[in-house]
């Protein structure tokens, strides 16, 4: 779409292993073109939301809020959403989509059956207990992707991942906010009204699919797990606002994706990247039509929801629940450069197959994330 309103720009699109939850390739790549002093791209999409925890320090990325996007448009992205592209004031990357976290739920069937949408954790848990016992085999949730610890622990604010410095970490996976969380799955789970599946496998797709009551998932869940993976008809998903703690002051969810778009300090294009960079991420008729996902800037953000209300798909309005929940991400699970999702698959999810419960495998997963720190040259405090 922009060639085609850019026909003068010349544009090289090049694809690269971007999505393998911490692969380095983007670093190692760079780490080639400083040796050679040449190669670097003018500009990067990247699906990890942690490329700035070495990308400055490798001086690849451009400073955006020093003169080349104006703060005028800066002011336009949700607040909070390009807190992975900050560092010391400074702005190093435009957050392009973000994956706030919302409760979807099955509408029909929650009349149908008397249910209240719990507006609480006490009262999702006792609901999943309910549906254990009046509907069987039906299900709440699900702890079995990688980032489910994105999905459950960073919305209860478990200081698992606190990024205190450049390159110092903060990991305690005991507190009682982790501990609380973690009950809550290992009760579900041996109700069996939360799955140990990923909602992308072939077992979940067939035995579970059609048996989702309520599922706690990103804003991307919608389109990418309904629509395209469950094939869910229309008229029976709709979103509330994630659960919260009874009488916490302030809600918080958790954040599972997104993307961030880097502008090369060594560009030779510098003025025709950033005009790509602005327009890629603010465009409305990109981002906000054509786009799959919620988008980081607040205006095309509004297009976005307004698409989704129209098309039919979903029961009731699902803007109110997705705005709001993009303003409340809890600021103290950080970006570092080590893949939370990595550590809580090799290190919990075998176990919490195997049977273990999720509270015994806490300290475990907290030495393992002191572990993958340290070989990634971070400095721990528990």
């Amino acid at each position: 779409m922009y060639q085609k309103e850019h026909p003068s720009v010349q544009m090289d699109i090049v694809t690269y292993d971007g999505d393998a939850n911490g692969s380095n390739y983007l670093q190692t790549k760079v780490s080639l073109f400083n040796r050679t002093r040449s190669g670097w791209p003018d500009v990067v999409f990247s699906s990890q939301n942690n490329e700035v925890s070495w990308a400055v320090q490798a001086g690849f990325t451009a400073p955006l809020n020093k003169g080349l996007v104006p703060e005028a448009t800066l002011a336009n992205w949700a607040p909070g959403s390009n807190d992975p592209c900050t560092v010391d004031g400074t702005l190093y990357c435009l957050r392009n989509d973000l994956a706030q976290t919302v409760l979807w739920y099955n509408a029909p069937l929650m009349r149908e059956w008397g249910y209240q949408v719990p507006k609480t954790w006490e009262e999702y848990q006792a609901l999943g207990q309910r549906v254990a016992t009046e509907h069987p085999g039906y299900l709440v949730g699900t702890a079995g992707d990688s980032f489910a610890p994105e999905i459950y622990l960073w919305s209860a604010k478990c200081g698992a991942n606190e990024i205190t410095g450049p390159k110092a970490v903060k990991v305690n996976t005991t507190s009682a906010n982790c501990t609380r969380m973690a009950s809550l799955l290992d009760t579900l789970i041996a109700d069996h009204t939360m799955a140990t599946s990923s909602v992308f496998s072939s077992d979940f797709d067939k035995n579970a699919a059609d048996k989702v009551l309520m599922m706690p998932g990103p804003s991307w869940f919608g389109g990418s797990v309904f629509q395209e993976s469950f094939k869910t008809p229309p008229g029976q998903i709709a979103v509330a606002p994630l659960p919260q703690w009874a009488g916490d002051p302030e809600p918080s969810v958790g954040n599972v994706g997104g993307g961030t778009w880097l502008l090369s300090a060594h560009s030779a294009n510098l003025k025709d990247a950033t005009d790509f960079l602005t327009w890629v991420t603010t465009s409305d008729a990109y981002q906000g039509q054509l786009a799959p996902g919620y988008p980081a800037y607040a205006p095309a953000a509004k297009t976005w929801l307004a698409k989704q209300n129209s098309a039919g798909y979903y029961v009731g309005d699902i803007a109110e629940p997705l705005q709001t929940a993009a303003k409340q991400v809890w600021p103290g699970w950080g970006y570092g450069q080590f893949s939370q999702e990595a550590i809580w698959a090799a290190t919990v999810t075998p176990g919490m197959t195997s049977g273990r419960s999720i509270v015994s495998l806490l300290p475990d997963w907290q030495n393992a994330i002191v572990n993958y720190a340290r070989s990634n040259g971070y400095e721990v405090g528990q």
